[in-house]
């Protein structure tokens, strides 16, 4: 009976919604982030962008944009253990080329984002 029950509730649940969730693709993965990623990071990454792009690329310390997400009102502590530093992936889906540079063992320098025009594939 139970389970004839939990049958019942998992249809309508699935009927009401009217599809089945399914697991997140790794090109849904950059949409999926700006939707759930708060306002305050794509904000402070786009005016972090938009005052160092020349040359046609952009470098961003990784200092600055948490002080800025800072600034406007995230919780330092959330920003490195929900992830919220890991955007490239949306800033691709967007037309950027992305690379993040972070020092190795027995170096010592500033993590770094880098923004550049995404090149076009035609040749």
């Amino acid at each position: 009976m139970i389970f004839s029950n939990l049958c019942t509730v998992s249809q309508e649940s699935e009927s009401k919604q009217g599809k089945q969730v399914k697991p997140i693709t790794p090109r849904e993965v950059g949409e999926e982030q700006a939707r759930v990623f708060p306002d305050q990071v794509v904000e402070a990454f786009n005016e972090l962008i938009a005052q160092s792009f020349t040359g046609g690329y952009a470098t961003i310390l990784q200092k600055d944009a948490v002080k800025l997400m800072v600034e406007k009102g995230l919780n330092k502590k959330d920003i490195f253990d929900k992830g919220w530093l890991n955007i490239e992936d949306m800033y691709r889906k967007t037309g950027w080329d992305v690379e993040y540079d972070k020092p190795g063992y027995d170096e010592s320098y500033e993590p770094a984002f880098k923004f550049s025009k995404k090149r076009s594939s035609r040749r």
